[in-house]
């Protein structure tokens, strides 16, 4: 059974830092292309970040590029996103996915590319 775990969650500063990891454990992780997903109130779900299965690649949305950082590690079967200089706007329950088609990071940035998903982690940036 697969099972997806993220940790880190929490309240942070506009301006400030926090990551978050995501344990995956009941699957091959280095077979998978890894995401990350948020969701804030009263919005849908809405792509983050997605690493592909060696680390080689990663592709980000705009509004996260060039402050949030996708890594993974296959030894430890975690995923990682750095996320610095926080906006309020980034308030939303995040979420860990796992696509087992592993599609090239660009290739999946929809809801209904991934097979698994984690329960979220809450992350509110106070102003």
């Amino acid at each position: 059974q697969v099972q997806l775990v993220e940790s880190g969650g929490g309240l942070v500063q506009a301006g400030g830092s926090l990551g978050l990891s995501c344990a995956a454990s009941g699957l091959i992780f280095s077979h998978y292309t890894m995401g990350w997903f948020r969701q804030a109130p009263r919005k849908e779900r809405e792509f983050v970040a997605a690493i592909s299965w060696d680390g080689g690649r990663t592709y980000y949305a705009d509004s996260v590029n060039g402050r949030f950082t996708i890594s993974r590690d296959n030894v430890k079967n975690t995923v990682y996103v750095q996320m610095n200089s926080l906006k309020p706007e980034d308030t939303a329950v995040y979420y860990c996915a796992a696509d087992s088609a592993r599609r090239r990071p660009s290739m999946a940035r929809t809801v209904g590319e991934y097979d698994n998903w984690g329960q979220g982690t809450q992350v509110t940036v106070s102003s």
